[in-house]
């Protein structure tokens, strides 16, 4: 799996962008929680879709973009969480243990 790091506000006005030629995968991870890496952990062991881009965001460090994902898109923010976003707007998310490559890839083939 390769992961984009997301490190900046104007980046996420390049994924909405992105997402209205295929969809974006945003991940919204915690250094500091042992669910967002068992989460991250369980994702990299899977197939990622090849039609989605991943984006790996460390809101601890870049929480001022982790805020600007939860307004832009209308999500309460959570921690891990994950986001697709397809034509400018967030089909899908969902959090912590209830995340899951099939889901994901399920949210990104109806494209």
């Amino acid at each position: 799996m390769i992961w984009h790091p997301l490190t900046t506000i104007e980046q996420l006005q390049e994924i909405i962008d992105k997402s209205a030629q295929n969809p974006q995968v945003i991940y919204k991870h915690s250094t500091r929680c042992s669910i967002s890496q068992v989460v991250k952990s369980r994702l990299e062991k899977q197939k990622p879709p090849e039609a989605a881009d991943f984006y790996y965001l460390d809101l601890i460090a870049y929480r001022d973009v982790s805020n600007a994902i939860a307004q832009q898109f209308l999500v309460h923010h959570e921690s891990p969480q994950v986001l697709v976003i397809r034509n400018g707007s967030c089909v899908y998310d969902d959090s912590h243990m209830a995340i899951n490559m099939d889901d994901i890839a399920d949210q990104v083939s109806l494209a």
